[in-house]
């Protein structure tokens, strides 16, 4: 079977486990149902997800010009913080800032190579600490806009990390923590704007993935240094395929790429 499209980051369903779809234009694949088998994956073009030509990708699937133009990329995406839109201030999209940082937002812990804290629309919850490759997480803050979220984030990662060590997450080389006595640990460093959206009764979510083997030396597959790539696929975590070689392919860091799927 021959599959070919644009590589979006994996759907993903919570269930135990976890079930993955690569999803194309005309086409989709169930990933958990390709686990030992062998796929070969093709670089075919670059397409730009804004834009849809066929331009170097620049970051976050979008190609130069999109990646600074686009309300879709700009800092608040990455720096919460940063967002606007409660002031109704315009950065880039006013609108489009309004319907995406006017919501609720969830402020939690995840363990995925060590405890961090994160910021995620509440409607994104669990698919982001899926994405993340974390094993458990716990929200700690509900708030009423992304500002708030970014803010509260900002003030916790001065005593927990924000960063995942993705090696150390595809090894699998993690231990449990109690996130809720990290919660309660955390619950002092909480701004005063925040303090009134703390979670004060809630527990773990725990997850599980498709993994048949874990590597011991994780080896991130680069399209454009490799365009042509055969291997088996022994797990998914996070938006990792993860092959019996150790080769590992990071779904959405290669987003606006075109490839062709093979599977024999």
């Amino acid at each position: 079977m021959l599959y070919q499209g644009v590589l979006r980051k994996m759907d993903v369903e919570f269930g135990k486990p976890i079930q993955y779809f690569l999803i194309f234009e005309n086409d989709f694949l169930n990933m958990n149902q390709l686990l030992n088998k062998t796929i070969s994956i093709q670089f075919v073009k670059h397409q730009c997800l804004n834009c849809g030509l066929d331009k170097p990708i620049y970051r976050q699937g979008f190609c130069k010009s999109c990646f600074f133009e686009i309300p879709q990329a700009a800092d608040w995406i990455m720096r919460p913080e940063l967002s606007k839109a409660h002031l109704n201030k315009k950065d880039r999209d006013l609108e489009y800032e309004k319907k995406v940082q006017l919501q609720p937002h969830i402020v939690y812990l995840a363990n995925s190579s060590n405890v961090k804290v994160g910021v995620t629309r509440k409607n994104q919850v669990p698919t982001r600490w899926i994405d993340q490759g974390a094993h458990e997480a716990i929200e700690i803050v509900e708030v009423p806009n992304r500002y708030l979220a970014g803010i509260t984030e900002v003030a916790l990662k001065e005593h927990v990390s924000d960063k995942t060590n993705w090696r150390t997450m595809l090894k699998n080389d993690i231990k449990d923590e109690s996130l809720e006595e990290w919660k309660l640990k955390l619950n002092k460093f909480i701004p005063n704007e925040a303090k009134e959206y703390f979670i004060e009764n809630n527990s773990e979510t725990h997850l599980e993935f498709p993994v048949l083997q874990y590597p011991v030396k994780p080896q991130s597959l680069n399209l454009s240094k490799t365009p042509n790539y055969t291997g088996k696929l022994v797990g998914i975590k996070g938006q990792y395929l993860i092959f019996e070689d150790q080769t590992v392919f990071n779904i959405r860091a290669n987003e606006g790429i075109v490839v062709s799927i093979s599977i024999n």
